[in-house]
């Protein structure tokens, strides 16, 4: 009897094909938008004819877009309020948002349908509309909240303001992805406890909140990565108050160099500098979480 030879299996491309739309939406909108700010980055505009002047033309201009970048002081300062931004939008958007998940899974919680829709609904809220919204909210003139006690637009006060639309915009989509993680806990881990005689602080704080660490560290990141990209709010509040101005933040001065000065190799050189630090960041961020959160599972 002659011995049969196994057919070589062959493998299917039907998965490829499934994720053949993302790669090619990705390549398109991402990698190919990517590399062409990088060549602008590389280049600059040189006048021809002298004083009296005969159009520009692109020369190569090598690093010295980014020597600018780097030596540029309203970009550090841009910076620095994009930082600030961050530590007060970051854990309040996570901390927020956690606290609404776990009070929306207690058993004797009521009204969790409609409380949770009102949570997520500013989420749905574009940004523009927003922070028109708290503008007018913030003004003295139409403010029921604060009138002329309070200055919404001050130096320090105006950080708080950005957050707080930041933060209110956020907390929902936040909280979904935590109510989500919390709901597809195991039931029976909370009803052990409780014939234990855990209280429903020692379920939640031994119990569900370390189980759901990892879509934790999920809205971490997620709130890092908005932080570094902050924009919306800043820039639509910018008409109502001297305190913002049109470089407050760095997405807001390579909003003003691509089309307030007409400058989009400079532009195209803050925005790949800005890529750069947002990926080494979130990276950071991402694995400085992980490593803590594995730590304390151990």
């Amino acid at each position: 009897m002659a011995p049969t030879t196994a057919r070589p299996r062959r493998t299917s491309r039907f998965p490829y094909l499934l994720v053949l739309p993302a790669v090619l939406l990705l390549a398109a909108f991402v990698v190919a938008p990517g590399c062409y700010a990088l060549v602008l980055s590389l280049q600059r505009s040189k006048v021809n004819g002298g004083l009296l002047g005969g159009g520009t033309h692109t020369v190569f201009a090598g690093l010295a877009n980014y020597r600018d970048v780097l030596g540029d002081t309203q970009l550090r300062s841009g910076v620095v309020r994009m930082l600030a931004l961050g530590a007060v939008t970051v854990p309040g958007t996570v901390l927020l948002a956690l606290l609404f998940a776990v009070l929306l899974d207690l058993e004797h919680t009521r009204l969790r349908r409609v409380t949770r829709l009102a949570i997520f609904l500013p989420y749905a809220v574009p940004g523009v509309i927003a922070s028109l919204m708290w503008g007018f909210l913030y003004l003295p003139a139409t403010s029921p909240i604060g009138g002329d006690r309070v200055d919404f637009f001050g130096q320090v006060a105006v950080y708080f303001s950005v957050s707080n639309v930041v933060v209110w915009g956020a907390v929902g989509f936040n909280m979904i992805v935590i109510y989500t993680a919390l709901r597809a806990l195991p039931p029976e881990l909370t009803e052990s406890a409780r014939l234990d005689g855990a209280t429903e602080r020692q379920i939640v704080l031994r119990i569900k909140v370390p189980l759901v660490m990892p879509a934790v560290v999920m809205c971490t990141l997620f709130s890092v990565l908005a932080a570094l990209q902050v924009f919306n709010e800043p820039n639509t509040l910018k008409p109502l108050s001297n305190a913002v101005s049109s470089t407050w933040v760095p997405l807001m001065q390579i909003y003003d160099q691509a089309f307030g000065n007409s400058d989009i190799h400079s532009a195209a050189a803050t925005s790949v500098v800005l890529a750069a630090a947002a990926l080494v960041l979130s990276f950071l961020t991402a694995r400085i979480i992980q490593s803590r959160v594995q730590r304390e599972a151990e």
